[in-house]
């Protein structure tokens, strides 16, 4: 049986959900001389966030971090469904999908790195940063030509909302 392109089952996708290190950062760490650890998050990936939390589209944020500078971040933009410090990320998917009924088939779920494994397998369509780990990239239906903290997650937003006519920076289609 011939393996379905990624672009199939992007009509499917209701739910984004996204590790944080190496997905929505770079994966790189500040450290302060106080010792806290400071990331930087790409703007275009909070807009795309944005953008589909408005269009109805459901994001959680699975991360075995434990930043609350990120849990703040992440608030603003109105992700409600954040899990940090989570290491085994199954049980925070399963309890996600049990408490809000989704079916793991509309679930696009970006990791990087070897504790998104489970996860990966479990769902729809596993994504990934160009710069995830080999074994990630391994199981991936789709890597992104963006790296992690660099635009990966705007990237496969913008690819379902423009596949499902949702994004409103699809100019073309709507002044053509």
């Amino acid at each position: 049986m011939e393996e379905k392109s990624y672009k199939e089952y992007l009509n499917q996708i209701t739910t984004f959900i996204f590790d944080v290190d190496g997905v929505l950062t770079d994966g790189s760490v500040q450290i302060t001389t106080s010792g806290e650890m400071l990331r930087t998050m790409n703007v275009k990936d909070g807009y795309a966030l944005k953008t589909a939390l408005n269009e109805g589209y459901s994001i959680c944020i699975i991360s075995g971090g434990t930043n609350e500078g990120v849990k703040k971040r992440l608030s603003i933009l109105g992700i409600a469904d954040i899990y940090l410090g989570a290491h085994n990320k199954i049980e925070q998917l399963n309890d996600y999908l049990n408490s809000n009924k989704i079916s793991s088939e509309n679930v696009l779920y970006m990791g990087d790195d070897i504790p998104d494994y489970p996860v990966m397998k479990r769902i729809g369509l596993p994504c990934c940063p160009q710069d995830a780990v080999p074994e990630i990239k391994a199981i991936s239906k789709y890597i992104s030509h963006k790296n992690g903290g660099k635009g990966a997650v705007r990237d496969v937003i913008e690819q379902v909302l423009k596949v499902q006519d949702k994004w409103n920076g699809n100019f073309d289609a709507k002044y053509d």
